[in-house]
């Protein structure tokens, strides 16, 4: 007997991704009283080597939430200064402890937390449904409207309706192809590999990255062991594999200024992310909107990936809120989200690429040391100087504040 089609289901607003744009919008949009289905094709969060730093402008929308004083009970670690190493000569870039802000540091999380916290707020309002292990494979239209989409479920196939479908499934977007938008590539010279190195007794004080012998390598702490990240030049993956084991433990161990790396038992254990800079030239449809890594994919550059997204979430709740309630949602509503986020995206870029190519590519090329650049050594000398890189990573060129006020309603039950 064939397997009955399951009936479309309908709602005012669809997102495609439970990444941190897909549920913060999803989470601020039925909040502000409008009925959102977010889908997530796994059955969980847990996947590694996905951005861990929640910034002070994150933190600041979680306070205007109300959330911030549970999401800072979440086992996390905190930067207040971004630090590094070049050679033997340590630097302090980036001063956080001045910032306008209700947290004035980086919060290190596993984004798997991030998202289950978010998740878990999203489920208590009577408006949210989050649907795990549905895969948004197509978009439904009618004439040149999107109207819904198609999904894979654990059941099979399903249609949704909808007045607006969000388009937050990351960087290699699938709807995005469906909806044939133009992506810009602004390029990228590198690729980084992601493994993890276990804490040891002996590890020397915290830095974010340490440049030596035309290498880079940035560690995270989280908590009992570091998460790891080695830049290399793009498309160099393989050559680096084909060295071996040994000779990658050995790379990894002078770079953590540790006797070795054993800990490393297989290079399975390393993960290839392709470092990609790039964004759609149109975010919109009638029906249809882009956010978060789906229109713009960042450079891990200052590891503002999360934070943009949730920036784009909260502007387009906040201009799309009162029109999905009113389920007249337009064209041009949509292009003033993008019109919204296109300064912040642009900007935030150019600056990453801007450090691409003068920095980290010319490092990557030369397999030296190079010399501490006299901006920083300006800034060493008059620490008043460390606030300005801070205030662009830790709140971004135009953090995004809540506009949308709460509909009083009742929870739904534990």
């Amino acid at each position: 007997m064939p397997t009955p089609i399951p009936a479309p289901l309908a709602c005012t607003c669809a997102i495609a991704g439970g990444g941190p744009a897909g549920i913060m919008a999803g989470f601020l949009l039925a909040r502000a009283g409008v009925d959102v289905i977010v889908l997530e094709k796994h059955a969980d969060f847990f996947r590694d080597f996905r951005g861990d730093t929640i910034h002070p402008s994150t933190m600041d929308v979680l306070g205007e939430l109300g959330l911030l004083a549970t999401f800072l009970q979440v086992p996390h670690q905190e930067i207040r200064y971004a630090e590094g190493e070049i050679g033997d000569e340590r630097f302090r870039m980036a001063d956080l402890s001045h910032l306008p802000t209700r947290c004035k540091f980086i919060a290190l999380m596993p984004q798997w937390d991030f998202l289950n916290f978010l998740a878990t707020e999203g489920n208590k309002l009577p408006t949210f449904r989050l649907m795990m292990r549905t895969e948004a494979t197509d978009l439904l239209r009618d004439g040149g409207r999107t109207v819904g989409m198609v999904a894979e479920g654990p059941d099979g196939r399903i249609e949704i309706r909808a007045d607006l479908v969000i388009g937050a499934d990351g960087r290699h977007s699938g709807l995005r192809e469906r909806a044939g938008l133009k992506i810009e590539d602004k390029g990228a010279p590198m690729d980084v590999l992601w493994f993890r190195l276990g804490r040891r007794a002996d590890d020397q004080h915290a830095v974010l990255g340490r440049i030596a012998e035309g290498q880079l390598m940035v560690m995270l702490d989280r908590g009992d062991y570091w998460q790891c990240a080695l830049v290399i030049r793009k498309g160099t993956a393989e050559a680096v594999m084909r060295e071996g084991l040994a000779a990658f433990r050995a790379r990894v161990a002078r770079l953590a200024k540790r006797p070795n790396a054993d800990e490393i038992k297989s290079l399975d254990e390393v993960k290839l992310l392709s470092v990609a800079v790039d964004r759609l030239a149109e975010w919109c449809r009638p029906g249809l909107l882009f956010i978060g890594d789906a229109a713009h994919a960042m450079s891990p550059i200052g590891g503002v990936g999360i934070n943009l997204a949730i920036q784009d979430a909260v502007a387009a709740a906040n201009i799309l809120a009162e029109p999905l309630r009113r389920r007249q949602v337009t064209l041009d509503d949509l292009r003033r989200v993008q019109k919204r986020r296109t300064f912040p995206t642009w900007a935030t870029q150019a600056l990453q690429v801007a450090i691409q190519n003068r920095v980290i590519d010319p490092l990557l090329t030369s397999g030296k040391t190079p010399k501490m650049p006299a901006a920083l050594r300006l800034a060493q000398r008059w620490p008043y100087l460390q606030r300005i890189p801070a205030r662009l990573l830790g709140m971004g060129f135009r953090p995004e504040h809540v506009r949308t006020p709460p509909v009083s309603s009742p929870r739904k039950p534990p």
